[in-house]
């Protein structure tokens, strides 16, 4: 899938969101997410000292949809990587979301759109795509 003019401002928006709130060892991954309806919500990971008490970004920005519409309607959602301050390559990119996020947006809408890097550029891929025969509730009979 080839990205739209909607897919480039929601990668805006996260990487916003990472380029305002980054704190080195602490912040380094945003997140945009688009609603079937039509809202753009933003967060940042949380890091901890304790890293099984982190929270991704993509986790963020879902709740907050979750907080605020009471529904989770996914159209796309994007992550962004700001790099540290010694990388030589200073250009916050998009990332592929980990397992656990990957697990998370299946959850909560099958038919999520995810943009990630691809061959040729960031491209769109549907959840089920990144996460084939998925563990399910259905699956469990």
């Amino acid at each position: 899938m080839s990205l739209t003019e909607t897919d480039r401002e929601l990668i805006a928006s996260a990487i916003e969101a990472i380029s305002r709130r980054y704190r080195n060892d602490w912040q380094e991954v945003g997140a945009a997410l688009l609603t079937r309806s039509g809202r753009r919500f933003v967060g940042v990971n949380l890091d901890a000292y304790l890293g099984r008490m982190a929270v991704c970004a993509e986790a963020v920005a879902l709740g907050q949809v979750i907080t605020q519409l009471g529904e989770a309607g996914i159209e796309t959602i994007v992550a962004v990587r700001h790099p540290k301050p010694h990388e030589t390559d200073r250009e916050v990119r998009v990332v592929s979301p980990c397992g656990a996020c990957r697990e998370l947006i299946f959850d909560y809408d099958r038919g999520a759109r995810v943009l990630v890097p691809g061959p040729d550029g960031v491209e769109g891929v549907r959840i089920s795509e990144l996460l084939p025969n998925k563990y399910s509730r259905e699956r469990v009979l």
